[in-house]
């Protein structure tokens, strides 16, 4: 917890002023401060001065200064205030609730020595501390004071526990005592507690520790029984100064402790169980804080100061907002502040047990708290302020909440509701139930009070989905239990508790009285149900009935009005209820009798003034009878006689009302006179009594009052004269004889002689009482009396006078008894008998004549029989062996088995008749073993097989029958039997019966007859089911006849046949139940065809809206045209859519034209806008004026068509021309075209075409050809025919036309024929135009069949000479072909060659080529890889010729690898200088000087081929156009290069020429753009090694190892070029391919390297001469001066230059004449070949030099 400073409440003053103490209300809501001028100051919460009053001394004349204020409190109610002063005295001054109220001193307590300190704890109890060391109880109430314990040593500090059950007392001598009022079962010791080092001036209770201090600077905190738990020890911080107060927070989680300058704070950690301390809150120059005050819900401390300043603080451990609607304050672990920041309402949530309280939820509307602590659950109602703590074990957070009721929460968790009322600290109560639907549980709360009732409270709930369980809460038993037969679904209690409501599942409503355990169902089809708020009135409602029970005691009387909606609430307030219902869109308002209900209400208050004064507005109604009733029921009960006359005079009881109203006034009376209650006089107790009809109570009541007379008066009044006269005999009234006079004297009167007589007999007089018997016809009584008294039987005169009145009177069974008791048995007998006294006359018979017994017997049977005694009777039959009867007796009274053992005992004749009555007995009680054995006893087996047959045991019936019966006899049984059934309505037998026999056609029968369709249905589909779907469609339509549509739609349906079903509807006008079955069962249209249906049958705007609704109106009108319902599908598109009528128009025009109607016909089409349709529906018709005029009139455009139907009119009737005519005047010749193909009509078709479809002529011809063809020989002959008529004729172009279109049919001679005349025929007739036509198409044709010369000859007639030649080459008839060409057309003379070349060519006849086309023939040397015979016949032809394959040669050869041929190629034939050869130069020159093994003196003459060839073409390129060109220029480096390669290998092998070869091996390296770097670098550095030039070496081969790394790498840029500065070595040289050198070179380079680099013996630079440059290079760097060459070494000539005659040229002299030493010395052929190459190349060797032979 921190402490956050909020205000200054009481501004600090200059100098001490010290606050003496401060306090605040148990409500919150005031905060007292009393300052140290014995004024008290009032604020509100929120820290407002609103009041203040001065405190006054003991005595005035100490004066006003006289004392201190060391104690205040507020009283637990928070209206008054408790001071204890320094001057011996306590006051209690009344504050009053409002600010303002006038302050009076209510209590005061005088005191032996002054008050120190002052608490109150509890109502009426101020606990105080004085100097003298007592602590004393003052109580408001009595106005006393009393020592609690007292000690030696000054009160220096007092406080209590957090309920105010226990207070602690610090002493000046460091004792702690503790003292309880009530321990709350903690078990914790009272008395002295702890002996703490120093006075604990500051000292606190908290929840779970004491802790005290003082001026010793330690905080001391001590367990329960006072041992120390911690020590916080501040005596070594110089800051610290004493501790002068402390206070715990309202939960005992914090105390604060007040020093200078400084409060400390302690939080109790619940996990640690030890005190935490807090950040202190230090206020510089706030001095010594004398007063700690903690408000009561913990959310605010005040401190006082020294000086007199109060500083109030706010504490809390966090805060929130909930939902942005409360916030939620934690002023501790166990402390919550609920603020509602809307209304500004506060709730504090505080656990009682000190747990921490967890999560806080606000549930319910916003109503209603529910937090959790780790034991216990806080419930609130943030309305009412009521708030329960009860233990709860955690489940997890799965518990439900439901808070419809405002007095308790319903918590359901795991199966168990559990109940907590708001307010109270226990569960009420606890049941298991899986129910937890709010409508499932009723709990009732003190909801109505009434009489006798203190604490009413009670549940229901669903114990199973068909139990309820009925619960009082109060006592925790259960007071009833509805076991029901279906499930319920709701259910309440009334408000008080007594009676219950549920309806089930079938929405039956039922009542329980919950005392008499009785239920009642009041309502079916109960749709809404409720209590009327604050009453016992009950409101349901039944389909279109409003019920309303005003009397719920009276059940069966139930109002009932008519309502068109649904109940949908109850709204009772303003003098009114009424009850909500729902009609349609809008809620009406049926207002109840408030009257009523206001009876009933006022019956439940005992109000029955009320009661009977709201009654007397009514009019007498059954509902109205009953209240009255009610009322006239409990104003008895509650004494309120007045009401209860006024209840009976309502009811016309006027006799109640009459006594009451006499009692009424006797009550009056006496309350007149004597004041009180007239009601307890004994007189009217004792009429309530009489009232009740308790009489013996009012008896009592009289006699209590000694008021015998009025006891005897009443039983006189009611003629009740015995328990009168007994009264009088109990109380020895003198009136006793009197009254027995007079009551002897008012039965004689009364004529009740029987009564005087049992009165004269209980008096003694025997005779008396005989007399007045016999007088009142009571013989019976006489002969009794007689009997019992021997004196009165000697009186024979007065037997025989008794006996003969018994016989008179038929009691002959009591004449008897008195004839045998005087001795006359015969007469005792005959009396017996007539009287059927049959034991007693037995008995006497058998004691007076033995022989009568067997006869009596059977008459006792008899008379048992006629009595219905019949089992009595068997044995008496038995006993007087008469075996029929007997038997049947024992049938007639069911004694089966008795029946059994005596028909065994008879003979089978006599037996066989009652066996089978005794059989239908045990058939019955379905013993039907036995019963089929008594049949068969009685050879009744047909009754047994009956029995079977009705006991639907076939399988037995049917054994047994035809155990005894024939088959055919079984069939007729079982059928008869069956029909027999079937007219007692027992169909299911029946059909059983005839299944049995296999008769399944007589049960469908029987089923159809008695219109039983579905086991008619159920039959046919287990015996004929092939017949079953005929069986649904003959029952459908029988239930149509019967108007039964519905069972009738599910026949039809089980058939399959929709249709019929819709047509039923459709005939019976239910549409849409038409339209419901073709929908569902109809497939994708048939629905759209019902609804056009219905709409047609509603027609105009009601079918359109139909339409419209189902979405098919487009549909509907397409159908209606489709059915020819041209009017409605008018009607509707004229209604809904217009556009469509177009549409509706032609198709009525379509349909007219059908029915012939062509006239209407065609309006509707011009009307539908579709005039073309009407004039080819004359067309059609072949009306050809009509379709002409309509033509013209309306569619101009389809003239032509018409025309054309016409011409196929006459067509059909052959009539060719006038067909033609028409269809020309239609401008349609293709049609006329193709009636003439379609006719055979050949010749007119290609006459039509040529004239007017020129453009189809080709094709019509190749068609025409097509024709002929397919029909073979016979068409061709018939060509052939019809040619030579057309020629006979004279028609020439059509006869060559003809015989053109002969193909070949397996006749090439006819054909060729045919041909041969067609070209005759077009030369002589045909203008010369046709007949080249003509001739160019036969000579192909002719040609296709081989005849090569006729097709010539042909050509040769029209002088068309290249094709007669072209058909001479395709004969291959050569000299045919030059010979024309020769004689007629010179100039086809090449041709002819060319072509014949060309044959050859593909002949492969190369030898004979030559001769013809020499390079033809080359070419096909080369095709066939003949090279060697490719160069040399071209050897033979020009230079030019000759290159050209040695170009292609050389290309081949490169190609395979063979460089070194592709070389001797050109060193054989010469290098022309040729740009397109200049690639095959430097390819030959590059592979030259990457090939491995040319670095030595083998290789000279291959190096001498290449300088010798590169030297030839640059000779040759001085004269050509390419002389000067960068091209040349390359192809002169190249040459010195092979020039200085060829001059190293003769001069490596001459062994004096070694530095030489070194030297070109250097000078070579300026030309590595041209040559692969690493191998140039590698043969340098070589050979600088072998001459021992070691620098030069190591310079080049480590340049070789880089460039090696960066082939490798692929990449030049990492190069280094530091050696080669200032030289011609280029640095930019093109990245070789591959390593040129092999591994192993490469690897012995890279060690040597190593080697020489590990030495450090060499200098790594390149030697140098005069100029200062690098030796062998060219150029000078410092001047830029280029030095020529050397011819022989390479190396630049400084001096002793050598020139020769071709400018550039020289040589060193000494490298010269060295050169010409070896040469003579060693006689070198390479030498001298390279002395000879020098002299060609430099135009001569200098004059110095020696010539060679």
């Amino acid at each position: 917890m921190q402490l956050k400073h909020l205000r200054t409440l009481l501004s600090p003053q200059d100098g001490a002023a010290k606050v003496t103490c401060m306090a605040w209300s148990q409500n919150n809501a005031k905060f007292a401060v009393c300052t140290v001028d014995r004024v008290v100051l009032l604020y509100d919460e929120h820290g407002e001065r609103r009041d203040k009053f001065s405190t006054k001394p003991a005595d005035m004349k100490y004066g006003r200064k006289s004392y201190m204020v060391k104690g205040m409190a507020f009283s637990p109610d928070s209206t008054k205030i408790a001071i204890g002063q320094t001057d011996n005295i306590i006051y209690v001054y009344k504050i009053g609730e409002d600010w303002g109220d006038k302050k009076v001193i209510c209590n005061k307590f005088i005191q032996t020595s002054a008050v120190t300190c002052l608490q109150w704890p509890a109502e009426y109890i101020i606990v105080f501390g004085l100097a003298e060391g007592k602590v004393r109880l003052a109580n408001t109430k009595t106005n006393k004071s009393s020592t609690i314990y007292g000690t030696d040593s000054y009160v220096v500090s007092l406080t209590t526990n957090c309920s105010g059950k226990g207070i602690l007392s610090g002493h000046a001598d460091g004792t702690i005592v503790r003292y309880f009022f009530d321990d709350e079962g903690s078990g914790e010791s009272q008395g002295k507690l702890v002996n703490h080092p120093c006075p604990p001036y500051a000292l606190a209770w908290a929840t779970n520790s004491i802790v005290a201090a003082g001026c010793d600077r330690r905080i001391v905190a001590y367990g329960k029984e006072g041992h120390v738990l911690q020590t916080f020890d501040y005596s070594r911080d110089p800051q610290e100064r004493e501790f002068t107060t402390a206070a715990a927070s309202p939960g005992g989680q914090s105390v604060v402790l007040g020093s200078y300058d400084r409060l400390r704070v302690l939080n109790w950690s619940p996990r640690r169980s030890i005190w935490e301390e807090a950040k202190p809150k230090e206020i510089a120059n706030l001095y010594t804080i004398t007063a700690l005050a903690w408000k009561r819900d913990g959310s605010r401390l005040c401190a006082g100061t020294l000086c007199g300043g109060v500083e109030q603080f706010d504490c809390c451990l966090r805060r929130s907002i909930y939902k942005n609607k409360f916030e939620l304050t934690y002023v501790g672990p166990s402390q919550v502040i609920v603020k509602n920041l809307a209304s500004g309402t506060r709730v504090v949530l505080k656990s009682h047990y000190g747990y921490e309280v967890e999560e806080v939820k606000i549930l319910g509307k916003e109503r209603y708290l529910v937090a959790h602590t780790s034991d216990t659950l806080l419930l609130g109602d943030l309305n009412t302020n009521r708030l329960s703590e009860v233990a709860w074990q955690g489940s997890g957070g799965n518990e439900k909440y439901f808070f419809e009721n405002e007095n308790v929460c319903a918590v359901f968790n795991a199966g168990e509701l559990t109940l907590v009322e708001y307010g109270s600290n226990d569960t009420l109560g606890s049941v298991r139930t899986e129910f937890m639907n709010p409508h499932l549980i009723s709990v009732r709360i003190n909801e109505r009070r009434q009489r006798g009732m203190e604490d009413n409270k009670k549940l229901a709930y669903l114990v199973d989905i068909k139990t309820i369980a009925i619960v009082d809460l109060t006592g925790g038993y259960n007071i009833g239990t509805i076991s029901h037969e279906s499930r319920v679904d709701w259910l309440e209690l009334n408000e008080t508790g007594h009676k219950l409501l549920f309806r089930d599942r079938k929405l039956r409503l039922h009542l329980y009285d919950i005392e008499s355990c009785s239920k009642t169902m009041i309502l079916n089809f109960c749709s809404y149900v409720q209590w009327v708020p604050g009453s016992d009135v009950l409101v349901a409602q039944n389909r279109n009935n409003l019920c309303v029970w005003y009397n719920i005691e009276a059940p069966e009387r139930v109002t009932m009005s008519s309502i068109r909606g649904d109940v949908v609430g109850l709204e009772r307030g303003g003098g009114k209820t009424e009850v909500m219902v729902t009609e349609g869109v809008t809620t009406v308002a049926y207002t109840l009798d408030e009257g009523l209900i206001e009876f009933g209400t006022a019956i439940d208050d005992g109000d029955y003034t009320r009661a009977t004064a709201f009654l007397e507005t009514l009019e007498m109604t059954p509902e109205t009878e009953a209240m009255w009733k009610t009322l006239s029921k409990l104003s008895l009960e509650a004494r309120q006689l007045h009401i209860a006359e006024r209840c009976f005079s309502a009811l016309g009881h006027v006799a109640k009302a009459r006594f009451l109203h006499e009692t009424n006034e006797i009550a009056d009376q006496v309350s007149r006179e004597y004041g009180g209650e007239g009601t307890d006089f004994y007189q009217v107790r004792a009429r309530l009594a009489m009232l009740e009809k308790n009489y013996k109570l009012a008896e009592m009541i009289f006699l209590e009052q000694n008021a015998v007379e009025e006891a005897m008066d009443m039983y006189q009044e009611l003629h009740r004269w015995d328990e009168c006269i007994a009264v009088a005999e109990a109380k020895g009234h003198p009136a006793l004889e009197k009254l027995r006079r007079g009551y002897y004297q008012w039965l004689m009167d009364t004529q009740q002689e029987e009564r005087a007589g049992e009165l004269q007999e209980s008096q003694g007089d025997g005779l008396a009482a005989i007399s007045l018997y016999l007088k009142a016809g009571l013989p019976a009584k006489a002969a009794r009396l007689v009997l019992t008294r021997e004196e009165l039987l000697a009186n024979t005169e007065l037997v025989e006078h008794i006996t003969a009145a018994l016989i008179k009177g038929e009691l002959y069974e009591r004449a008897g008894d008195l004839f045998e008791k005087i001795r006359n048995p015969q007469r005792a007998l005959e009396c017996y008998c007539k009287g059927n006294a049959f034991m007693k006359a037995v008995e006497l018979a058998r004691l007076a004549f033995p022989v009568e017994v067997v006869r009596l017997e059977e008459a006792w049977g008899d008379h048992l029989v006629q009595q219905k005694q019949l089992d009595a009777a068997i044995n008496h039959y038995i006993e007087a062996r008469c075996s029929i009867k007997a038997i049947e007796a024992a049938l007639g009274a069911r004694q089966w088995k008795k029946a059994i053992y005596i028909l065994d005992l008879q003979d089978r004749n006599t037996a066989s008749k009652y066996y089978p009555r005794v059989a239908q007995h045990y058939a019955s009680l379905q013993e039907y073993e036995i019963a089929e054995e008594l049949y068969t006893k009685g050879d009744r087996t047909k009754d047994a097989i009956d029995m079977y047959t009705q006991a639907g045991r076939w399988e037995q019936a049917h054994k047994l029958a035809m155990k005894c019966m024939r088959p055919e006899d079984v069939s007729v049984l079982y059928i008869t039997q069956a029909q027999e059934m079937e007219e007692q309505g027992k169909y299911r037998e029946a059909e059983r019966l005839y299944v049995t026999v296999e008769e399944p056609d007589l049960a469908i029968t029987m089923f159809k007859k008695h219109k039983l369709y579905d086991d008619m249905i159920r039959l046919v589909g287990k015996h004929h089911p092939d017949l079953l779907s005929d069986t649904h469609l003959h029952l459908g339509k029988e239930l149509e006849a019967e108007g039964r549509l519905q069972e009738a739609e599910y026949h039809y349906l089980e058939a399959q046949e929709w249709k019929a079903t819709v047509n039923m509807y459709r005939s019976n006008g239910l549409w849409e139940e038409a339209y419901r079955v073709a929908k569902a069962h109809g497939g994708a249209n048939a629905h759209k065809h019902v609804a056009y249906l219905w709409a047609k049958s509603l027609g105009g705007e009601a079918a359109v809206r139909l339409l419209s609704k189902l979405g098919l109106l487009e549909a509907a009108i397409d159908h209606a045209a489709d059915n020819c319902s041209f009017e409605f599908a008018f009607e509707l598109s004229r209604l809904a859519l217009k556009h469509k009528t177009p549409e509706i128009h032609l198709r009525y025009a379509m349909y007219l034209e059908d029915e012939g109607k062509f006239e209407e016909a065609e309006a509707e089409f011009i009307r539908a806008g579709k005039p073309k349709e009407a004039v080819l529906m004359f067309v059609h018709n072949q009306d050809w004026e009509a379709a002409q005029r309509v033509a013209e009139a309306h569619d101009p455009d389809s003239v032509a068509e018409v025309l054309v139907g016409q011409a196929r009119g006459a067509l059909e009737e052959k009539d060719f021309q006038k067909a033609e005519g028409l269809l020309l005047r239609a401008q349609r010749p293709g049609l006329a075209l193709n009636y003439y193909k379609e006719a055979g009509l050949w010749s007119d078709a290609l006459r039509i075409c040529k004239d007017y479809v020129p453009g189809q002529l080709e094709a019509l011809q190749e068609e025409y050809e097509r024709e002929a063809t397919k029909k073979g020989a016979r068409g061709m002959e018939g060509l052939v025919e019809q040619a030579r008529q057309w020629e006979q004729a004279g028609e020439y172009s059509r006869a060559v036309d003809c015989y053109l279109k002969v193909r070949d049919a397996g006749s090439s001679s006819l054909v060729e024929k045919c041909w041969m005349k067609a070209a005759e025929l077009s030369i002589k007739f045909l203008p010369p135009q046709r007949s080249l036509e003509v001739v160019r198409a036969v000579g192909p044709q002719l040609i296709g069949i081989g005849k090569h010369s006729a097709a010539a000859e042909l050509y040769l007639n029209l002088d068309l000479v290249k094709e007669a030649i072209d058909a001479f080459i395709e004969g291959e008839e050569w000299n045919k072909a030059k010979r024309v060409a020769k004689e007629l057309d010179p100039r086809y003379e090449d041709y002819v060659d060319q072509h014949y070349k060309e044959f050859l060519k593909n002949q492969g006849k190369v030898d004979s080529l030559v001769g013809v086309d020499v390079v033809a023939a080359l070419d096909l040397y080369v095709e066939q890889g003949q090279w060697d015979k490719c160069i040399e016949t071209a050897t033979k032809q020009n230079y030019k010729i000759l290159h050209k394959y040695v170009a292609l040669y050389a290309t081949h050869l490169i190609r395979e690898g063979g460089c070194a041929q592709a070389l001797a190629l050109y060193v054989q034939h010469g290098a022309p200088a040729n740009p397109q050869n200049f690639n095959i130069y430097k390819r030959i020159f590059t592979d030259m000087v990457s090939s491995p093994g040319t670095n030595s003196a083998e290789a000279y003459h291959s190096w001498a081929d290449l300088r010798d060839v590169l030297f030839n073409l640059c000779e040759n390129l001085v004269k050509s156009s390419e002389a000067n060109s960068p091209a040349h220029e390359e192809f002169e480096t190249m040459l010195l290069i092979a020039h200085y390669c060829a001059t190293r290998s003769a001069a490596q092998s001459v062994k004096q020429l070694e530095t030489v070869a070194a030297r070109l091996s250097v000078s070579l390296l300026r030309h590595t753009q041209l040559l692969p770097a690493d191998k140039a670098f590698y043969e340098a550095g070589i050979a600088a090694k072998a001459v021992g030039w070691e620098n030069m070496a190591f310079i080049f081969l480590n340049r070789f190892l880089d460039l090696t790394d960066a082939i490798e790498e692929g990449t030049l840029d990492a190069l280094d070029h530091s050696d080669f500065q200032d030289t011609d070595i280029p640095f930019e040289v093109p990245l070789p391919a591959k390593q040129h050198i092999p591994e192993a070179q490469r690897e012995e380079v890279r060690d040597w390297v190593l080697t020489v680099s590990m030495d450090q013996r060499l200098e790594q630079v390149l030697p140098r001469d005069e100029r200062g440059a690098y030796e062998a290079s060219l150029v000078a760097a410092s001047t830029g001066v280029r030095a020529l060459p050397c011819l022989i070494t390479g190396y630049p000539i400084l001096r002793n230059k050598i020139e020769f005659k071709r400018p550039g040229k020289a040589a060193n002299k000494d490298n010269w004449n060295k050169f010409l030493m070896a040469i003579k010395t060693s006689h070198s052929p390479a030498c001298q070949d390279v002395l000879k190459f020098i002299s060609q190349w430099c135009g001569g060797l200098p004059s110095s030099s020696f010539s060679f032979q």
